[in-house]
């Protein structure tokens, strides 16, 4: 926009003159909805025909129900930031509230006058109005007495008429601009806030992300706690840093009132409220806005500032439409931080269960006659549903037990520590494996444990005719190499605590000096690759023939070696347990 240029005040001779001043400021208004240039650019259109050594654009505020300056010429800068004028203040007031000019010849003949400058005079004051609204008024101040005419009052009349729309205009658009941004920034706001699950960190962020929209000189969170039925500062910052502040009862202070009602409180002067906490004595206005999770009040957000009246409906309205969002983002982080706590106390109480497994496993293969022992159990998660055991039976053999579990995790571990105290508990009033396992079985069925069972394998081992006798109850028959190939040996059986009343068999094996003895868990065959393929029987038995020349411990090496080869990620609890008869 070309700028106005600056020339002596004229009077004009023709009444097309006047025509033309006022399409030409009409022109020159309507090119901006800038309000800064808009109101400097009609300064200089006044001045063009009329003179002043003061003068002011008063705007009009319908939530104030007052007038401030909102662009000025010649008053001093403390009075431009400060004077706020209601209706009935001033000459400017008077024009504003009887929505007509006001000329004063003389303003030290006028009681109403308020003085800006000493050497002022004469004062006119002209009402903008728009759709039948007051918009503001144009205040011209000169040093000279009587410097202007009814004349001069109409023309500025006109000039006001002309004017009125475009500031209006201009002040909806910066309103809907505001708005806009104030959009644009709580959309990016709101996926900031989703991501965050850190309560204290997506806290402090809501604090500078609301200080960006709405300027305030104290902010608190506060969470809800129903237990204790009172509101607990989460964040509490003064200027910016953080202070500590008492909790608050429900229902208590202007954040209570919030809290119970659902809705959000505006006080703008605290010191008219009786709810009002005063826990800063320079607070004067507050807002207090509930933060609610499905029906469900989960905390309170409140603003507070030194000013009178400082929160705005604008400010309501954004707050209303960020509050949904910091809601649901405190909510999503409470419930994550609550969830991190119970994680963790899982975290020792597994960490706690597979110390106590470790330590009622063998940790080591016991010394048997005649035997070379090794074992290694790998569990899918902290503990494992596998179970192994090595104790005497009578006087001469040693019982071998080797299990699994239904399912995986802490009840399969509890279960199979079950498992393991009747055994041994039974085992030394029972003279046969088959006989132990009907035992068991009945053990198991009596106290009807709930899809809950064990495959169990129990081998007694005589030294000295080196014989095997052993039942078993669902676990995979044993492996045996034997001079560079592998045997079957048949030895079947339900597991244990399925049904009542089973009967179990007892098959002998004759084993020789050099064989090689392989129990494994299912988690050994099935375990799959990343094409969802059975690591199977198969390729167990070729890495047993492959390794069967080494120490039982190669063998249970070379077995768990493969198989992080064909797939390091596990499925199952997986056990490999390798006796070589020597």
């Amino acid at each position: 926009m070309k700028p106005v240029s600056v020339r002596k005040p004229v009077r004009f001779r023709e009444r097309s003159e006047m025509l033309d001043f006022l399409l030409e400021a009409a022109a020159v208004t309507s090119q901006t909805l800038d309000l800064d240039k808009l109101l400097a650019s009609i300064a200089e259109i006044v001045k063009k025909v009329l003179d002043y050594q003061l003068f002011a654009i008063l705007l009009f505020s319908e939530r104030r129900q007052a007038l401030r300056i909102r662009y000025a010429v010649g008053h001093r800068d403390e009075v431009v930031r400060n004077l706020s004028l209601s209706l009935d203040e001033g000459i400017t007031g008077a024009a504003a509230k009887q929505r007509r000019s006001v000329l004063v010849a003389d303003v030290l003949d006028d009681p109403r006058y308020l003085n800006g400058l000493d050497a002022v005079r004469s004062e006119l004051a002209v009402p903008m109005l728009a759709r039948g609204k007051l918009v503001g008024v144009i205040d011209l101040q000169s040093t000279k007495r009587g410097a202007y005419s009814e004349s001069d009052s109409t023309l500025l009349r006109l000039l006001a008429s002309r004017v009125a729309a475009a500031i209006d205009n201009a002040r909806l658009y910066r309103r809907l601009d505001r708005q806009n941004r104030t959009l644009r920034t709580l959309a990016q706001l709101s996926q900031g806030f989703s991501s965050l699950m850190d309560l204290d960190e997506l806290l402090r962020k809501i604090s500078v992300a609301v200080r960006q929209l709405i300027e305030y000189d104290a902010f608190s969170i506060l969470l809800v706690d129903r237990d204790a039925a009172v509101l607990r500062h989460r964040v509490s910052l003064r200027y910016d840093q953080r202070v500590e502040v008492d909790n608050i009862p429900l229902g208590k202070g202007i954040t209570g009132a919030a809290a119970e009602s659902g809705q959000a409180v505006r006080v703008s002067d605290t010191q008219q409220d009786p709810r009002y906490i005063a826990s800063h004595p320079d607070i004067r206005s507050e807002v207090a806005v509930p933060l609610i999770v499905q029906d469900r009040v989960v905390g309170v957000m409140d603003l507070e500032s030194e000013h009178v009246n400082r929160f705005t409906d604008d400010h309501m309205r954004t707050l209303s439409l960020l509050a949904p969002q910091i809601a649901i983002s405190v909510e999503n982080a409470r419930l994550y931080s609550e969830l991190a706590v119970r994680e963790r106390r899982l975290d020792d109480d597994l960490k706690s269960a597979r110390e106590l497994q470790y330590m009622l496993l063998p940790s080591e293969a016991p010394a048997i006659a005649n035997m070379e022992i090794a074992t290694r159990l790998r569990p899918a998660r902290e503990i494992s549903g596998d179970i192994y055991d090595f104790f005497e039976h009578g006087d001469s053999s040693v019982a071998i037990a080797f299990g699994d579990v239904s399912g995986k995790g802490v009840a399969a571990a509890l279960f199979g520590a079950l498992v393991s105290g009747l055994m041994r508990t039974i085992a030394p009033r029972r003279k046969g494996p088959a006989v132990l396992m009907k035992a068991l079985n009945d053990a198991l069925i009596e106290r009807k444990v709930e899809a809950r069972y064990v495959t169990l394998l129990v081998m007694l081992w005589n030294p000295q005719t080196r014989q095997f006798v052993m039942s078993n109850a669902g676990v995979m028959p044993p492996l045996v190499l034997r001079n560079g190939e592998i045997l079957k040996v048949k030895a079947e059986g339900v597991p244990l605590g399925l049904l009542d009343s089973c009967e179990y068999e007892e098959t002998v094996f004759d084993a020789r000096p050099g064989d090689v003895i392989v129990l494994y868990s299912d988690g050994i065959t099935d375990h799959l690759d990343a094409a969802g393929e059975e690591y199977g029987r198969r390729r167990l038995n070729y890495v047993i023939k492959a390794s069967g020349d080494l120490p039982a411990e190669g063998i249970v090496n070379a077995i768990f070696e493969d198989i992080d080869r064909f797939n390091i990620e596990m499925f199952d609890d997986q056990t490999v347990l390798v006796m070589r008869v020597l």
